[in-house]
């Protein structure tokens, strides 16, 4: 079994301390690919530092929408030059986050609307974060629907119905442990629905810990097999033969090697 973890961030402190031990663990898991994730100009510059330094570790470079009103025009300027690195795979994530707020909508907008522009200029596909937003995010993407190489919705946390209209879309859906918590009906009701050639799997590493595992208050890749086997199941699937579509789901989205 082969498995790639889409949506992580290896440069958090709580990860990259111990990088080698983390993917060692990782790939004795069956887990041996990862998208690690740029969120801010920090963030993006150390994702470039470590994804040329390990095999099957490639990265995307972003600003997440808590840091829109903060963001400066060299940042963005940072992130279309880093969008170059030949093991850059994305852009993202970006997009909109209601339900925190921790920049204003307006400046949330903006920052959304410049991200998208260097995904469409770079020709690279595009990592969604959307929470309490649902509608103002696709009016966004909406205006670029044409020039977009591919989008994907990460860490799925919508309804059924509003996963269709992505789907409907040609977009992707993403899934976190979030599918394996005993209240996610709803995710584990979608995750039904999402054929495999438009799903893939994710931690969200170092957060999100998948049952049962939820007591490990770190999140790691090597965990990612859990949220397979539960979604696995949900499909009525063996797990190999799940992890093989979805590991082809993910080298298709990001045209991996």
């Amino acid at each position: 079994m082969e498995l790639i973890d889409s949506h992580a961030h290896l440069t958090f402190d709580e990860l990259q301390k111990s990088l080698d031990a983390v993917l060692q663990q990782s790939i004795a898991q069956g887990v041996i690919g990862w998208i690690t994730i740029g969120t801010d100009a920090e963030q993006n510059r150390k994702v470039v530092s470590i994804i040329d330094k390990y095999e099957n570790l490639y990265g995307t470079v972003g600003i997440h929408p808590h840091y829109a009103s903060d963001v400066s025009s060299a940042d963005i300027d940072r992130v279309k030059e880093l969008a170059k690195h030949k093991k850059i795979v994305a852009v993202g994530e970006t997009g909109l986050d209601f339900h925190y707020n921790f920049s204003k909508q307006s400046d949330q907008k903006k920052l959304f609307v410049n991200i998208l522009e260097i995904a469409a200029q770079s020709n690279l596909p595009v990592i969604i974060h959307c929470r309490d937003a649902f509608d103002e995010t696709l009016e966004v993407i909406d205006k670029f629907k044409n020039n977009l190489k591919n989008v994907v919705f990460h860490c799925w946390g919508g309804t059924a119905e509003q996963a269709q209209i992505v789907l409907d879309k040609g977009f992707y859906i993403s899934f976190t442990g979030v599918v394996t918590f005993k209240n996610a009906q709803q995710t584990r009701a979608t995750a039904k629905i999402v054929p495999l050639e438009r799903m893939m799997i994710e931690t969200d590493c170092p957060y999100m810990s998948p049952e049962p595992m939820r007591k490990q208050k770190i999140n790691e890749p090597a965990l990612l097999v859990h949220t397979a086997a539960k979604i696995a199941g949900l499909k009525q699937l063996p797990l190999e033969n799940f992890a093989d579509e979805v590991t082809k789901t993910t080298k298709r989205f990001f045209n991996l090697p």
